[in-house]
């Protein structure tokens, strides 16, 4: 029995219903914030040195961070595309399932920034103490942190959304640029290629900040290796169909059962006859037959005794 489905069956009645709308709010919030008082969102970013240090509302105000976008209109046109596909997978896979998923690309991205902190320390550890970017310079821990927490937000998660729903529909037509129909899983592959791309050139052009994008590329994206390579079949499946690939494993235990029910567990050896064809039937073992013959309470003491080789004496 497929993992997920287990825990859907102990834990599904917590899931949060709709939640692609409450992330596009939380978006709306972090543009409103972006728009009003950019300088505040510092305050909000993944900056796992500061949640160290207390910070500790960090670990979710993070989400508020919206995907950089300076385009109001492609703004809304990337918000109602993502609410789209988050509420088609959440209809397709179940609430629990889709709560998952989104999870668990948070939780990993906030596990990332830790491992992230920690390589620094181990191998960055001058860079802490006085490292130039751009025309300031930055001589404190907690500067070289909150810096590097700007690479953090949710624009990665976004894509792990996309990817998760060209897995499951990869079929399905979209218009690119609005004219051309094409195949949502060549999308897909175009989106993958383009972080395997932008990683390795953040890493290469990104000189002694590289480092940085593997973490937070990375670990955006674990959720959609880990979550697909584990339930890659049992992803593909309805609601409707995993009630009824249920019922049919229920089925098929039940008719197993009454086959090995209906199997008798003892028989007589003269007349065949077994505990089925009678409730006050009783059978013993004969100590002198040579063997596990068994016999009825009419026959016990009345047959002719087996040797080894089957013959009687």
């Amino acid at each position: 029995m497929n993992f997920m489905y287990k825990m859907e069956r102990r834990f599904g009645r917590y899931a949060i219903k709709n939640l692609s709308l409450i992330l596009i709010l939380c978006y709306v919030a972090g543009y409103i914030l972006e728009f009003a008082a950019p300088s505040f969102l510092i305050n909000l970013t993944l900056n796992p040195y500061a949640i160290a240090h207390g910070q500790v509302w960090r670990i979710v105000s993070w989400i508020l961070i919206p995907p950089n976008e300076s385009n109001i209109f492609f703004a809304i046109i990337m918000l109602v595309f993502y609410y789209s596909i988050g509420t088609t997978l959440e209809r397709t896979w179940g609430a629990f399932q889709y709560n998952v998923y989104l999870f668990s690309g948070m939780i990993f991205t906030v596990i990332g920034s830790f491992l992230m902190m920690g390589f620094c320390y181990l191998f960055r550890s001058d860079m802490m103490n006085g490292i130039i970017i751009g025309n300031s310079i930055i001589s404190s821990e907690s500067g070289f942190f909150s810096y590097l927490s700007l690479f953090f937000s949710t624009y990665y998660v976004n894509m792990s959304i996309f990817l998760a729903f060209a897995a499951t529909f990869p079929d399905n037509q979209v218009l690119l640029m609005f004219i051309i129909p094409i195949r949502v899983k060549w999308l897909g592959i175009i989106y993958g290629a383009f972080l395997v791309y932008e990683m390795v050139s953040g890493i290469v052009a990104g000189g002694s900040l590289g480092f940085v994008y593997p973490f937070v590329i990375g670990s955006s994206m674990l959720n959609f290796v880990v979550f697909f390579f584990t339930t890659r079949n049992y992803i593909r499946m309805n609601r409707t169909q995993r009630r009824m690939h249920r019922e049919n494993a229920r089925r098929v235990r039940r008719e197993k059962q009454s086959a090995s029910s209906k199997i008798a567990k003892h028989r007589c050896a003269v007349c065949g006859r077994t505990e089925k064809d009678g409730d006050d039937l009783v059978f013993r073992f004969c100590s002198k037959c040579e063997g596990n013959y068994e016999f009825c309470q009419d026959h016990l003491y009345t047959h002719i005794h087996y040797t080894r080789n089957g013959t009687h004496q």
